[in-house]
């Protein structure tokens, strides 16, 4: 199954990302991920980007393009992917569009989890990330066993610097500014799925999986 994952910071991506890669047995694509490994295995279009972030610049389209095209291409993701980070904006969706038809894996359903932002705010200021496996926990909606430990890995919790009310508002701005045109791309194929992601954990699971499971 393809599908593309799509909302703002703290609508809960992260964790529903990982139910649905434990349940339907796809790859998670974050673009953010997808850079760190690409620059640590020092890929071509690893050091290209590096390049860009060493220098304070934005890296370009046609370098994430050609990475999602290279990471798609991969046996992992030949019964399907879970693309999360991308695309951000209407012109890289377009450009996603012609990889997975050329590559005979169009996105098959969008999930859009919407979330108010006062939920927003509460989630994304006690989020904490392990610095080892990435797992995502909350300091009172999903707090570790052991405070500022990882249940899974032993690694160390942290705040990320972005996790902040003011970050989240500029965000948010350009979530809305970026994104709305990707959506409504999206919904004019018939291929979006609004989520409420300010119900609990468990609730939005389950509507994402009778969304996933009508698809199959």
């Amino acid at each position: 199954m393809n599908i593309l994952i799509m909302g703002a910071a703290g609508s809960g991506k992260g964790t529903m990302a990982q139910k649905i890669v434990e349940s339907f047995n796809v790859p998670h694509i974050s673009t953010g991920n997808m850079f760190r490994e690409a620059m640590q295995a020092g890929t071509e279009l690893g050091r290209l980007a590096q390049h860009y972030i060493n220098h304070g610049m934005l890296v370009p389209d046609q370098v994430t393009i050609d990475m999602i095209r290279e990471r798609l291409l991969r046996d992992d993701c030949k019964k399907g992917y879970l693309l999360d980070g991308f695309p951000r904006t209407l012109a890289q969706a377009l450009a996603l569009e012609e990889i997975v038809i050329n590559i005979d894996k169009p996105i098959q359903i969008v999930l859009n989890l919407s979330v108010e932002i006062d939920v927003l705010s509460a989630r994304v200021t006690g989020r904490r990330v392990c610095e080892s496996c990435k797992t995502i926990y909350h300091i009172k909606f999903q707090p570790p066993k052991v405070e500022g430990v990882c249940d899974l890995c032993g690694g160390r919790l942290q705040h990320r610097s972005d996790d902040t009310l003011e970050q989240l508002t500029v965000r948010l701005r350009e979530h809305v500014l970026l994104t709305k045109p990707v959506l409504d791309h999206y919904a004019a194929e018939g291929l979006v799925q609004y989520i409420d992601a300010t119900q609990e954990i468990d609730e939005v699971w389950q509507d994402i999986k009778k969304a996933l499971e009508n698809v199959r």
